[in-house]
């Protein structure tokens, strides 16, 4: 089973607006489990970024003058994506985004719906937990997840911790930490300096039982034992 994770950044708030796509960020689960290939591209614009949206990323029309245009990579972008399932919080927003930047190129018939499923973990997260806060914010701090270098919006990364906490929510294991030579090697778009990227994890602290921990698990193995008439063993 293939899965992108996937966020993208913009100019504004409304592709209804003319607003466009200005970074996008995807990272590749197969089988529930990071391979280490991610997409990851910035975008001119072709227009001015709103003053309020570049304060939630930091991105500027300085930096991205001299980057592809959407319709340079609409066909690389495509075919990374085809097929799979896109894990998206908020999913109308940037599908609104992708779809909006398809149809600008005439390519109406390139939408998101026919290409791939979509799940939607924002209202993944109101089922699970109905009339609480759920931004990626909120989820990483109720599962748990690392997001201490999220001071500022960026697409990879945003995609990456929410990769992470979408497998917490739907009961599955992370994985911490890509294996850096096939990142290195399947890498599509790379990543520039002066922005966040992927950071690596750390790795998972390993509390041992104390002997005192286990002689405590044995008696009551032995006590529950005697109850069932069973020999216990776990």
């Amino acid at each position: 089973m293939r899965q992108i994770v996937l966020d993208t950044e913009t100019t504004g708030l409304e592709w209804t607006q003319d607003h466009r796509i200005i970074e996008i960020g995807c990272v590749e689960l197969v089988n529930r489990r990071f391979t280490g290939k991610h997409y990851h591209q910035y975008l001119n614009p072709e227009r001015e970024i709103d003053a309020g949206a570049q304060e939630v990323h930091g991105i500027t029309n300085e930096y991205l003058s001299d980057k592809p245009t959407f319709a340079t990579v609409a066909d690389e972008f495509l075919t990374y994506i085809r097929d799979a399932e896109l894990i998206i919080h908020n999913a109308a927003f940037d599908v609104g985004f992708i779809n909006y930047e398809f149809n600008r190129l005439n390519r109406g018939e390139d939408t998101i719906a026919k290409h791939c499923r979509v799940i939607d973990t924002l209202g993944l997260a109101r089922q699970l937990h109905p009339g609480q806060r759920n931004s990626l914010d909120a989820l990483c701090k109720r599962y748990g997840v690392d997001n201490s270098q999220r001071t500022l919006h960026g697409a990879l990364l945003d995609a990456e911790i929410l990769a992470d906490v979408y497998l917490l929510m739907t009961g599955g294991q992370t994985e911490l930490g890509f294996e850096q030579a096939e990142m290195a090697s399947h890498q599509v778009g790379a990543t520039e300096s002066g922005f966040r990227t992927v950071c690596d994890k750390p790795q998972l602290k390993v509390l041992e039982a104390s002997c005192e921990e286990l002689a405590a698990h044995r008696s009551k193995l032995d006590e529950l034992s005697k109850k069932s008439g069973q020999t216990l063993d776990w």
